[in-house]
């Protein structure tokens, strides 16, 4: 199902998925001014990976923002322990701006290796996925049938643990699995999902004081091994434990993984437990 996936015979149905709009006539400058990255210029049928952080620059909650027609629609997976729903509602305050959790009411469909989203009279598509690179088709919940059956029509559909072997080996983090709440962007491996060179958003002061004169103190990265090692093993270096794996696949022999190391460790020869030489992911 991986290459499926990768070469667009798949997709995956994500309508589980927290899905909340924000609307208004301040939408945009008013989100644009609370997450990491900068969506002031989305145009509709545009997606841009995000962060809520905290006023002290740690990770709240991750996710896509959407661009639709009639304002945003953030895209979150569900497992993470905060709803971005909740998060932002408390900043709205006397904005031309409504924040209402549409999960209930929308369908959610992702194909990760579609650059084009099938057109139907059901959806509405987005770039990128949600997943990454590919495609997101939202609809509403009373034609997910329709929908489904649509896209099931020459491709395949991707079980939740085929679409977490795809997100470990594609090196995506997951807040609540490998990042924690107390994680700065650059310690959870979510520097690319900052736009620096915005004007302001939450957290930014301490974000970018790591940037500029600091190090985190760990980072999570994406690493290779050429045998089995399991999320929970001990990252060494000489025998000694510099980090935890925390999320692992196994795929044709080789194991992906996310793991949670040492800044000073990062240069090192990283091992497991088991003596298995753990080596950084390729793009």
């Amino acid at each position: 199902m991986m290459g499926a996936l990768r070469e667009g015979r798949a997709f995956v149905d994500l309508s589980h998925w927290r899905k909340v709009a924000v609307t208004g006539g301040d939408a945009a400058e008013w989100l644009n001014d609370l997450v990491s990255a900068d969506v002031a210029d989305l145009p509709p049928g545009r997606a841009r990976r995000s962060l809520l952080l905290s006023p002290t620059g740690q990770v709240r909650a991750e996710f896509t923002v959407a661009r639709r027609s009639d304002g945003f629609l953030l895209l979150q997976d569900p497992t993470q322990p905060s709803s971005v729903a909740g998060l932002l509602d408390r900043y709205v305050l006397s904005s031309d701006v409504s924040v209402v959790d549409r999960s209930e009411d929308l369908s959610l469909f992702a194909l990760p290796g579609s650059a084009e989203a099938p057109v139907t009279p059901w959806t509405e598509a987005s770039v990128p996925s949600c997943l990454g690179a590919g495609s997101d088709l939202v609809a509403d919940a009373v034609d997910h049938v329709q929908v489904l059956e649509t896209l099931a029509t020459g491709r395949g559909e991707a079980t939740g643990e085929e679409l977490e072997t795809w997100r470990i080996v594609n090196g995506r983090p997951k807040v609540g699995v490998d990042v924690l709440e107390q994680d700065l962007p650059q310690e959870a491996g979510f520097e690319d999902v900052v736009a620096f060179g915005k004007g302001c958003y939450l957290g930014q002061e301490a974000v970018a004081k790591m940037r500029n004169l600091g190090h985190p103190r760990r980072m999570v990265v994406a690493l290779r091994a050429g045998g089995p090692v399991s999320a929970g093993d001990p990252v060494q270096v000489d025998g000694r434990e510099v980090g935890r794996v925390t999320s692992a696949a196994l795929v044709d022999g080789r194991s992906h993984l996310l793991a949670r190391v040492a800044w000073d460790a990062l240069g090192a020869s990283l091992q497991a437990a088991s003596g298995v030489r753990l080596e950084p992911a390729r793009p």
